[in-house]
């Protein structure tokens, strides 16, 4: 388990495979919310905290078989 203290605005975050799903803007309670610049439509994507497997060097990994953007 990771501590949510560890997660820190421009941390990148990707899948499972470590493929790019996008950058962290800001941690809103139990949520990742995401830059709007990695996203095709624009807007924030919020990623829910529960579906981070593990952070390490300054990469958010999902877990496997969480939602993709």
């Amino acid at each position: 388990m990771f501590e949510k203290l560890r997660i820190r605005e421009h941390m990148e975050v990707t899948d499972a495979q470590g493929q790019h799903i996008g950058t962290v803007d800001e941690v809103h309670d139990d949520q990742i919310k995401l830059t709007r610049s990695d996203s095709n439509d624009g807007r924030h994507h919020f990623v829910p905290i529960d579906q981070i497997e593990k952070i390490e060097d300054n990469r958010i990994y999902l877990k496997e078989g969480a939602l993709a953007l």
